[in-house]
């Protein structure tokens, strides 16, 4: 999938990971991807302790992983 990705999307992929508030969920639904198709991109696209860093920061994070509120939805989220 990240093949047919734009330079642009794989940016906001990557900025979206980065957010706590945005949840795997939400970039499944916005990109399509699953977790595990996010956590490549960010490997490929990251200096190794950067992907390391967030790697530990977002494992087992709730907030990651479970949706949260309509209220911290960024408007740049198609869903």
């Amino acid at each position: 999938m990240e093949n047919k990705l734009s330079p642009a999307d794989t940016d906001r992929i990557i900025e979206m990971a980065w957010e706590d508030r945005t949840t795997f969920t939400d970039i499944n639904n916005q990109f399509g991807l699953k977790e595990k198709e996010v956590i490549k991109i960010m490997k490929d696209n990251l200096k190794r302790n950067s992907f390391l860093k967030w790697r530990q920061r977002v494992r087992g994070r709730k907030t990651k992983i479970n949706s949260i509120s309509d209220r911290f939805k960024s408007s740049n989220q198609k869903t």
